[in-house]
C-alpha cells in the first residue's frame, strides 16, 4: 500500500483560502473598517447622522523633521 505524499501548503493559503470561500464576511470586515476610519478621518466632512470623532491634526506626529 502506498502512502500520499503530502501536499505542500504555504504560509498563506489558508486565509486566501478563506477569503474566497467566505466573501460576504470579508466584504462585512472591510466595510465596518472603512466605516470606522470615516468616522475618525481628520477631515471635516458634513456626513449628516453620523456622529463623528476625529483625530485632531496634532495628534498625528510630524516624523519629517
Amino acid at each position: 500500500m502506498e502512502t500520499p505524499e503530502p501536499v505542500r501548503t504555504s504560509v498563506l493559503s489558508a486565509p486566501i483560502r478563506f477569503t474566497l470561500e467566505n466573501k460576504l464576511v470579508v466584504f462585512l470586515v472591510a466595510a465596518l473598517l472603512a466605516g470606522a476610519g470615516v468616522v475618525v478621518a481628520p477631515f471635516d466632512w458634513k456626513i449628516p447622522g453620523l456622529t463623528r470623532y476625529p483625530v485632531p491634526v496634532d495628534a498625528i506626529p510630524d516624523i519629517g523633521e
